[in-house]
C-alpha cells in the first residue's frame, strides 16, 4: 500500500513536470557529451571496422536529435592523441586499438562527425583535454614523436596519470598549436575544454611542478597564484587565437561545479565542496567570465536538489548570477540514474526538475547531458519524456551578439497547391550568405504570426523547397519562412502565403 502511494506521488510529480515542460523555449542549448576516453561513449570498443564506428556514431546522433538536442560535444583529444588526422599527435588507440594506427578502412572520424552532425542541424563542439598526456603513467604506447617522448621535461606523473605541465610556456604554446590546427582545418562550431587543467588534488601529494615554478615564476612568490595565472594565460591566448582565425567558432569550458565555498570566500557559493575550481584545479573561472575569454561556461552540476554539500538549487542561481553577459549552460548527470542507488535518482523526475529550473531561472538556458551512453543504461522514461514533452519542439541555440548580431535578410516565399501536398519555395533576398538554415512556420489563418512559438516550426532545413503533405484540406493555414545564419541569428518572417 505504501509503495503504491509513493508510486502515485512520483507519477503525479512527473506528469506535472511534463505538463510544465510543454512550453519549451525556442532558444536553448541542448547537447550531450560523447566521451571517447576509455571508449566510454564511442566507439563501443577499440579496433572496430570503420563502417561499424560510423554506424555507432550515426546511431548516437540520431538518438540525441530525437531527444531534441541541437549540439553534440565530441571528445577528439582525450590524452595528447587524436581522433582526427593530425601531424602533431598520434591516432588514438580508442579507435584502432593501437596508438598511432588509423582506423581501417581509413577515414577521418572528425570530418565524418561534423558532416553527420550538420546534416541533423546540430552544432559540433570539438572537446579537447588540454594537458592530460597519459591515462596510465606506467604505460606509454605512443610512438617516439609523441610529446611524452620528445619533451619528457614537460611531463609530470600524478595520481597514476601523466600531464603536460601548464607552467611551461612552451608547453602551453604546443597545446594551443594543436587546438588551433583543428580550428583552421575543420568546420567545427565550437572548441570545448573540460575541467582538467591542473589535476584534481590528492590529499598529501604535491603536484611535481617545483622546477617549472623556479624557472618561470617571474614575480610570483605564491605557487598557487602562479598556477592560476598559467591557466588564465592559456585560456586568454587560446580565445584570442580562435577569434582571430574564425570568429564564429564558439569557445566553451566545463568546470567542476563549485567555484569556491563561501566559507573560504564571501563571493563563493553556500556549499561545502571538497574540491573547488579556484583552490584545487587552479581555474579562475570568474576572471575568464569577467574578461570575456569564454563564450559559454558549462559547470558540471551533477548533484541533486537537496544535496547536503552541493545542492543543485544553491549552485544553479549562483552560477547564473556570475555569467557576466556570457552564456551559462549546465551539465546534468544522467549517469547518476545508472550508478546511484539513491531513491532520488530512480527515475527521470530529478533530471526533469533540473531542466525546468534552468528554463525558469536562466536568461540563456542550456542543458548538456553526461554522457550519451548513459541513456542506454537506464530505462527509456527520460528519453521518452524528452522526445514527447520536455523537448518536443525545435530549439535553436541562443545567439551570441558579441560574436555577431546581424540577421540574414528575410526570404521571399511563394506557394503552389498540388494534388496531394502544398509546395513551398523561397528565394534569398539581399547578399547571399553561406551556411544558411531555413525554418518553415505554419499558423492558423486568424492566428498572430509569432516567431517565438517554436511549436509552429514544421521544418528546419538547408534547401529552399518544402512539401507540406500534412496541410489541412480546409485551406485554413498560412506559412512564413525565416533564414538563420551560422550563429543562429534569425531573419524577420518572409511574406505570408496560404494554401
Amino acid at each position: 500500500m505504501i509503495m503504491r502511494l509513493l508510486f502515485s506521488i512520483l507519477l503525479c510529480q512527473l506528469l506535472s513536470l511534463l505538463s510544465n515542460a510543454q512550453t519549451s523555449p525556442k532558444r536553448e542549448f541542448r547537447a550531450a557529451w560523447i566521451a571517447t576516453v576509455s571508449n566510454i561513449d564511442w566507439p563501443s570498443k577499440q579496433g572496430l571496422p570503420s563502417i561499424q564506428q560510423q554506424q555507432e556514431l550515426i546511431n548516437r546522433l540520431d538518438a540525441l536529435r530525437a531527444m531534441g538536442c541541437n549540439a553534440v560535444i565530441l571528445q577528439i583529444r582525450p590524452a595528447a592523441d587524436a581522433l582526427y588526422a593530425s601531424e602533431y599527435e598520434p591516432w588514438s588507440r580508442f579507435l584502432s586499438g593501437k596508438q598511432g594506427q588509423q582506423p581501417f578502412p581509413a577515414y577521418d572520424p572528425l570530418s565524418f562527425a561534423i558532416e553527420e552532425a550538420h546534416k541533423r542541424h546540430m552544432e559540433l563542439h570539438a572537446w579537447f583535454n588540454p594537458f592530460r598526456a597519459l591515462t596510465d603513467s606506467k604505460k606509454n604506447p605512443n610512438p617516439p614523436s609523441h610529446v611524452t617522448h620528445k619533451h619528457p621535461d614537460w611531463i609530470i606523473s600524478y595520481g597514476g596519470k601523466s600531464y603536460i605541465d601548464p607552467g611551461v610556456p612552451e608547453a602551453r604554446e604546443y597545446v594551443t598549436k594543436v587546438i588551433m590546427d583543428v580550428v583552421k582545418r575543420y568546420d567545427i562550431d565550437g572548441v570545448h575544454l573540460d575541467d582538467y587543467f591542473y589535476p584534481y588534488r590528492i590529499p598529501g601529494v604535491e603536484f611535481g611542478d617545483g622546477q617549472s615554478f623556479n624557472r618561470f615564476k617571474e614575480s610570483f612568490s605564491n605557487k598557487e597564484d602562479w598556477r592560476r595565472n598559467n591557466v588564465s594565460t592559456f585560456v586568454a591566448t587560446l580565445y584570442n587565437n580562435i577569434k582571430s582565425e574564425k570568429k564564429f567558432v564558439k569557445f566553451g569550458i566545463s568546470p567542476f561545479g563549485v567555484w569556491r565555498n563561501a566559507s573560504k570566500d564571501p563571493e563563493g557559493s553556500a556549499t561545502r565542496g571538497g574540491q573547488t575550481c579556484y583552490d584545487d584545479l587552479y581555474s579562475d573561472i570568474l576572471l575568464w567570465q569577467r574578461k570575456g575569454w569564454v563564450d559559454y561556461t558549462l559547470p558540471q552540476l551533477y548533484w541533486e536538489h537537496g544535496h547536503r554539500a552541493a545542492a543543485f538549487e544553491t549552485l544553479l542561481p549562483w552560477w547564473e548570477n556570475h555569467s557576466y553577459k556570457r552564456h551559462m549552460y549546465f551539465g546534468l548527470g544522467v549517469y547518476r540514474m545508472a550508478e546511484s542507488k539513491a531513491l532520488i535518482w530512480q527515475g527521470p523526475t530529478e533530471i526533469l526538475k533540473q531542466i525546468e529550473a534552468i528554463r525558469t531561472k536562466c536568461e540563456n538556458p542550456g542543458v548538456v547531458f553526461y554522457s550519451a551512453s548513459s541513456f542506454n543504461k537506464i530505462s527509456s522514461a527520460l528519453s521518452d519524456s524528452l522526445k514527447n514533452a520536455t523537448n518536443k519542439h525545435v530549439a535553436f541555440p541562443p545567439t551570441m551578439p558579441w560574436l555577431d548580431n546581424k540577421a540574414p535578410d528575410a526570404p521571399e516565399l511563394k506557394a503552389e497547391k498540388k494534388v496531394d501536398f502544398l509546395q513551398l519555395e523561397w528565394s534569398t533576398v539581399g547578399k547571399k550568405q553561406d551556411n544558411i538554415t531555413y525554418a518553415v512556420y505554419r499558423f492558423q489563418k486568424n492566428e498572430t504570426i509569432d516567431l517565438d512559438k517554436s511549436e509552429h516550426i514544421i521544418s528546419v532545413q538547408k534547401g529552399n523547397k518544402f512539401m507540406d503533405k500534412t496541410a489541412s484540406t480546409k485551406k485554413n493555414e498560412v506559412y512564413v519562412v525565416t533564414a538563420l545564419d551560422r550563429l543562429w541569428n534569425e531573419s524577420k518572417a518572409s511574406n505570408v502565403v496560404n494554401d
